[in-house]
């Protein structure tokens, strides 16, 4: 009778398992960054381009051996890690940012902290309720407005909710920011620019 029951509930074509009287784990992914899948490809050519330029001005050098060759390798990889771009997805009332290694997430409607971090590259730093923390590039959500409609949508709910005091400034800017450059674009591409 202690026992936890595990509930199934169908949400958008995938099976959510969820505990009694616990939010379940977010559902399908309804947006995701555009642009990821160029900025990796660069990340891979970049690496895969300084590996092989070493390695070649190792064998033309006539001085490449096995021990060498890992390394100009190693170089390579440690590239591409540096330069991988974390992947921005969202959902109903969620958003998460995978890195090289993990992905966080954080509920939108239960948001408590919008943050923007200036300095060499700007980062929009969120914070939820239970602890969760994302940070990523703001310009992700300008290149996609439906990323940006989904945290909007989430913030607007918390902020309704009492529970987003903080962070109400860096979203405005933002939102001035993105609708902006979206009509400027809409007239662009009418030709009244």
């Amino acid at each position: 009778m202690g026992r936890r029951q595990t509930l199934r509930a169908r949400h958008g074509g995938y099976v959510r398992r969820t505990h009694a009287g616990k939010p379940g784990t977010p559902g399908r992914v309804l947006a995701r960054d555009r642009g990821w899948r160029r900025e990796a490809r660069s990340a891979w050519l970049c690496g895969l381009a300084l590996g092989g330029a070493l390695l070649l001005a190792d064998v033309a050098r006539g001085s490449v051996t096995w021990p060498r060759g890992g390394c100009w390798a190693v170089i390579g990889v440690t590239l591409v890690a540096v330069l991988w771009p974390p992947r921005v997805t969202a959902g109903a009332n969620w958003l998460a940012v995978r890195g090289l290694l993990r992905e966080h997430r954080v509920r939108t409607d239960l948001l408590t902290r919008v943050r923007r971090s200036d300095g060499m590259s700007p980062r929009l730093v969120l914070r939820d309720v239970a602890g969760n923390r994302v940070e990523f590039d703001p310009k992700v959500l300008a290149a996609n407005p439906l990323l940006w409609h989904h945290l909007d949508t989430g913030a607007r709910r918390a902020r309704e909710s009492g529970l987003l005091r903080e962070g109400a400034m860096p979203l405005g800017a933002l939102a001035d920011r993105i609708d902006g450059e979206g009509a400027r674009t809409l007239l662009r591409s009418a030709g009244l620019e």
